[in-house]
């Protein structure tokens, strides 16, 4: 078989990237930054930073392809729904995209697995802002 022909890798992404261990890795990173962040700290849980790292790297192997852990112990992940109590707007969503870029680029993925894992991360954060410019005008401006 040519090489411009060759079968699709039958490996899962998360097998790929190096499974569990990167992903530990990845999230290890993302957390110790967010844990010093004065926008996203008081988001979090500040008695359970080691649930919330586990409760996303869980997610984010699963979702790659790896273990089902995260959906076996929680469920369905409802990810805008689990959001949905905290306000997360352009600053929250710039601040998570800055520091899951650090922990991405900690990784040193080749360049399309770094590609396919960054596109995910950042449509994931748009998808989870629930507030926007347009809902604080809104609630300032004047009644009639």
């Amino acid at each position: 078989m040519s090489e411009s022909r060759r079968l699709p890798s039958a490996r899962t992404f998360y097998e790929e990237v190096g499974g569990q261990a990167t992903f530990e890795r990845l999230v290890a990173r993302f957390y110790a930054a967010v844990r010093t962040d004065p926008v996203l700290a008081p988001l979090y849980p500040q008695d359970d930073w080691a649930g919330a790292e586990l409760r996303l790297r869980q997610f984010l192997e699963q979702y790659w392809g790896g273990p089902t852990t995260y959906s076996d112990q929680r469920g369905h992940p409802r990810l805008r729904m689990r959001h949905a109590p905290f306000a997360i707007g352009p600053a929250e969503r710039d601040a998570w995209i800055s520091h899951m870029r650090d922990a991405v680029d900690s990784l040193g993925l080749p360049a399309d697995q770094d590609a396919t894992l960054w596109g995910y991360l950042v449509n994931a954060a748009g998808s989870m802002q629930n507030r926007f410019p347009a809902d604080a005008d809104a609630d300032r401006a004047p009644r009639r």
